[in-house]
C-alpha cells in the first residue's frame, strides 16, 4: 500500500480539509477501496463543517464526518452496540498513533473542556432516563458518579482510550439531542458544552482521517452503504 506524508503547506493547517484532500488524491489509488470510500466521505463532511457558521451545524457535520470514518453495519437504535463500535475504533486509533498526536490534543489542549463536559449531567444519557421515569434519582446519580470516577482514573493514569470512551458517550448524547430534535437551533440553553464539543471534534476528526491515511493496511472494515453500480 502507498502512503504519503505531505510537508506542511505554506498557508493553512495540514489537518484542514484542503490539505487532507490534496494528500488523499495522491495516495488513494494505493489504498483499499473501502478505506478510500470512508475517507472520501469523511472529508466531504469535514469540508461542510468547516463552512458552517453556526455551532449546531458544525457539530452535526463533524459528527457525520466521524461516522463516515468509523461506521459499521449496526442497528442505529442500539446505543450499546454503537458505543462498542466507536470505542473499539478509538482504541485502534490510539494504538496506531505512534506520534501520540491524540494524547497531545486531549491532555494539552482539551483537558479542561473535557473535565467540564464530564461534570455536566445534561450530556449524561442516564440523566434523561431518570427524567423519563426509567431510573430513580439515586440510581442515575450513582451511575453518574461512577462514570466520573472512571474518567478521573483515566485522567490520572493517562489512559487516553478509556477517557475517549467516556467522553464520546457524552458526545453521543449531545448528538442524539440535536439529531432527534431535542434541542433548538441556535438556542440559548447548553451552549457552552456544544461549543466545546464542536471545537474538540473540529480538531479530532481531521486527526482521525490523517491517521487512517497513515495506516492503510489496518483493518478498517467494510464501508456502510457501499456505492452500487446502476447496472447491478
Amino acid at each position: 500500500m502507498t502512503t504519503c506524508k505531505l510537508p506542511k503547506p505554506s498557508s493553512g493547517s495540514p489537518l484542514e480539509h484542503a490539505a487532507l484532500k490534496q494528500r488523499h488524491r495522491l495516495v488513494r489509488d494505493g489504498h483499499p477501496t473501502n478505506l478510500t470510500l470512508r475517507i472520501h466521505r469523511a472529508l466531504s463532511w469535514l469540508n461542510r463543517a468547516e463552512q458552517a457558521d453556526d455551532v449546531d451545524g458544525k457539530f452535526i457535520f463533524l459528527w457525520i464526518a466521524f461516522n463516515a470514518a468509523y461506521a459499521q453495519e449496526l442497528d442505529d437504535s442500539n446505543h450499546i452496540s454503537d458505543k462498542a463500535a466507536f470505542t473499539a475504533f478509538l482504541q485502534k486509533l490510539c494504538d496506531l498513533d505512534e506520534s501520540k498526536r491524540i494524547d497531545e490534543l486531549i491532555w494539552k489542549e482539551f483537558s479542561g473542556s473535557i473535565r467540564t463536559l464530564l461534570d455536566n449531567p445534561y450530556v449524561f444519557r442516564l440523566f434523561w432516563e431518570f427524567r423519563r421515569g426509567n431510573l430513580d434519582e439515586d440510581e442515575w446519580k450513582e451511575r453518574f458518579a461512577n462514570a466520573k470516577r472512571s474518567a478521573q482514573a483515566a485522567l490520572a493514569s493517562g489512559n487516553t482510550p478509556a477517557l475517549l470512551s467516556v467522553m464520546f458517550d457524552r458526545l453521543y448524547t449531545l448528538r442524539n439531542q440535536l439529531i432527534h430534535g431535542g434541542a433548538t437551533w441556535d438556542g440559548k440553553v447548553n451552549r457552552d458544552q456544544l461549543r466545546d464539543c464542536a471545537r474538540l471534534l473540529g480538531k479530532l476528526v481531521p486527526l482521525i482521517i490523517a491517521l487512517m491515511m497513515d495506516n492503510p493496511t489496518a483493518l478498517w472494515g467494510e464501508a456502510v452503504y457501499p456505492v452500487v453500480s446502476q447496472d447491478a
